[in-house]
């Protein structure tokens, strides 16, 4: 395992544009053997040739570990998650480009090596079709899983442009392979004019929870999370986040865009309430467009943040 940390130990902490590039500095291996006594890898999940609009997304586990700074405690929960866990960053699924069978089963494969090592896995997509391959993992060490899925879009169409091998289609998918159990399942930030009634028909019928932005907007943020936690309820759960669910103002870099979002305050708060309060077997960030690798990089930067918060969640729910 290396340490990129190990060189800048006199002076107490690395500067983040210098050493080698993981996740705030964390441990780095591709071996699953030295995963044993972690609590977290990261996973990279480089593959966006299932996106239905902007590509891009490729480029974002390497933008993501460039736009994260080094540990320190949570200003308000007063909790330092890389004191409480030990992370490691396990590098990237060994994806190919125009070949998402390949690039699936790879990311399958290493997410699978996290989990057989007892390890939570927390994957940097990539397109949203990252997720399937992650959470078929996550069932086939767990079980069927609920879901916790922060969107724009439901991502349950059959089809999408007559595709159905999609970033838009993949929650259908894995709900009709038994690895998310749909009545443990909550859609947070639904808004736009996509999909239509056979989409949301179809959830209704398995008893999908579906939490529009006009529900944050009336509720608040805090009483949304909460009707999402209790959807999920006990058992192993998964969260999923698409950085479309943030208004573009606040990422600009994402692949398909959509205005009336949550404010990145409001998703913070909410993916570490999520993650301190269900039993979270794995997580992601996926459809991050960065316009560079560094930390002037908004649409990383705030992927980095919801990563952080999640791993706070855990560390609070870890203690108790």
């Amino acid at each position: 395992m290396i340490d990129p940390q190990e060189r800048w130990a006199q002076y107490g902490e690395k500067p983040d544009y210098s050493g080698l590039l993981t996740f705030a500095g964390a441990p780095y291996t591709e071996d699953p053997a030295e995963l044993e006594g972690f609590d977290v890898a990261v996973v990279g999940a480089p593959m966006d040739d299932l996106v239905s609009d902007r590509p891009g997304a490729r480029l974002a586990p390497r933008a993501i570990r460039g736009a994260s700074s080094p540990p320190g405690p949570h200003l308000e929960v007063k909790v330092d998650a890389f004191a409480e866990l030990r992370v490691a960053d396990f590098g990237d699924a060994p994806v190919i480009p125009a070949d998402p069978v390949t690039s699936h089963a790879a990311i399958e494969a290493t997410v699978g090596q996290v989990l057989a090592a007892g390890v939570m896995p927390v994957v940097l997509g990539g397109d949203h079709s990252i997720t399937e391959p992650s959470i078929r993992a996550c069932a086939g060490a767990h079980g069927p899983v609920g879901v916790v899925h922060f969107d724009t879009h439901t991502d349950t169409g059959a089809e999408v442009f007559g595709v159905e091998f999609s970033h838009g289609t993949f929650i259908r998918r894995i709900v009709h392979a038994g690895h998310v159990d749909p009545s443990r399942y909550a859609q947070i930030g639904l808004r736009g004019y996509w999909p239509g009634e056979q989409e949301f028909a179809w959830q209704a019928e398995r008893g999908i929870t579906s939490l529009f932005m006009h529900d944050v907007r009336d509720l608040g943020i805090r009483e949304v999370v909460a009707r999402a936690v209790a959807a999920v309820g006990p058992g192993p759960a998964y969260l999923t986040v698409d950085v479309d669910v943030l208004d573009p103002a606040f990422i600009p870099g994402t692949g398909t865009p959509e205005p009336g979002g949550m404010t990145a305050v409001d998703l913070l708060l909410a993916v570490r309430t999520v993650a301190a309060e269900l039993d979270l077997v794995g997580a992601d960030v996926v459809e991050v467009i960065p316009s560079g690798v560094g930390t002037d990089d908004y649409s990383a930067l705030v992927a980095e943040r919801v990563v952080r918060e999640t791993l706070t969640g855990v560390a609070l729910r870890r203690r108790g």
